[in-house]
């Protein structure tokens, strides 16, 4: 069964108050001592060897569930930093409270806040929040929207039928991709007319806002795809695995999108390394 509108909108207002929760934890950190911690697993190679972690990220995390837990108690959560709490509940929150924890040690503000809500095991409502910079970007099924330094105005993914036009993205091909990913990435990227890398979500919210157009990443988690799903598919875009399906439950290679077109030409490439 659908939300009602009525509880979309409560909803969707509560993921604005949990964004604001957020910033306060967050935003004191940012260039500032912000506790690394490495978990990193000993003896790994590439992007794992280093797995950065900050207070930042925990303090963020335990501001949203401690809002969840006191407005919605019969809600579940996934989060990437304290676990799974009834993940199987009607309302599930999946949350990564700083998505892209290696450009906020560097000081970079490209990291960002990400909040998703299941409603039976689809994501229907989710945000892609960059507090340093007052960004929100919120999507659902009623539309997308920025909502940014005190106005708001909606958000549409733009036209580019021809990937020889197309801005994409991804966080980093060489440490994310593995040898056939990377074969594929390095195809769609000879192709496209512009490539930017170390993005991470901020990436997302630029194709629901219409100023880049195609974004492929892989070994992605539930965490770091299901709050744009809703913002992307609500500002007219499209979110698919590499093989041009709906993203399943567990994240994976992922392909965010403007334009279907532009999209079934870098999917001549993905689907040749698809899981």
């Amino acid at each position: 069964m659908p939300l009602s509108p009525a509880l979309l909108a409560e909803l969707d207002a509560f993921v604005l108050e949990l964004n604001r929760a957020a910033a306060a934890a967050i935003l004191p950190l940012f260039r500032a001592d912000h506790g690394l911690i490495d978990k990193g697993v000993a003896g790994a190679v590439g992007y794992k060897a280093f797995d950065p972690v900050t207070e930042a990220d925990r303090g963020a995390e335990r501001a949203i569930r401690a809002l969840i837990a006191k407005r919605y108690p019969d809600h579940g959560v996934i989060g990437e930093e304290y676990g799974e709490d009834r993940p199987d509940a009607e309302f599930v929150w999946v949350l990564d409270p700083v998505d892209g924890t290696r450009a906020f040690i560097s000081g970079l503000p490209l990291w960002c806040v990400l909040i998703g809500l299941r409603h039976q095991g689809r994501p229907v409502l989710g945000s892609i929040g960059q507090p340093y910079l007052d960004e929100v970007y919120l999507g659902s099924a009623a539309g997308s929207r920025l909502v940014a330094r005190g106005a708001e105005r909606p958000l549409k993914v733009r036209p580019c039928p021809k990937l020889t036009d197309a801005i994409i993205a991804t966080t980093d091909p060489e440490a994310c991709f593995s040898g056939a990913e990377l074969g594929a990435w390095t195809q769609v990227r000879a192709a496209a007319r512009l490539a930017r890398l170390g993005c991470d979500a901020y990436a997302y919210a630029m194709v629901a806002a219409g100023t880049m157009d195609l974004v492929i990443e892989a070994g992605l988690k539930a965490w770091d795809i299901d709050a744009a799903i809703p913002v992307i598919e609500g500002a007219g875009g499209l979110t698919t695995d590499w093989r041009g399906r709906p993203v399943g439950p567990n994240g994976g290679q992922i392909a965010i999108a403007g334009d279907r077109a532009c999209l079934e030409e870098a999917l001549v490439a993905l689907r040749r390394s698809a899981a």
